[in-house]
């Protein structure tokens, strides 16, 4: 997989003769959209390296619990979170180690 995503970047990087099909251009600005929203890249960023429930999430940015399980939906359909039950407790992590990556470039981008 890491030599795909590597053949992948080579080929951005030194151009591309053709783009890539329009519905998987759709699905890539609309992933970028949730990236759009400051209390969902909390969410993100209280959720790096551990698991957490809304009302730990909710604590740690304060926000509303009400408030972080509506971007937590948003955050699930976008596939950038995934959850377990605990008893009654539902709890979040981020999905896969793409998202701490996605996040960490950003930050290093915009700190240059």
């Amino acid at each position: 997989m890491a030599d795909a995503t590597n053949m992948a970047n080579d080929e951005l990087r030194g151009g591309i003769d053709e783009l890539p099909e329009e519905e998987l251009l759709y699905d890539l600005a609309d992933l970028f959209k949730v990236f759009g929203d400051t209390t969902r890249i909390k969410i993100l960023y209280a959720l790096m390296g551990r698991e957490l429930c809304v009302a730990d999430i909710a604590e740690m940015i304060g926000a509303t619990q009400s408030a972080v399980s509506h971007q937590l939906r948003t955050l699930k359909q976008a596939r950038l979170v995934k959850f377990q039950r605990d008893g009654k407790n539902i709890i979040y992590s981020l999905s896969d180690d793409h998202v701490f990556t996605m996040l960490a470039q950003g930050m290093t981008h915009i700190c240059e």
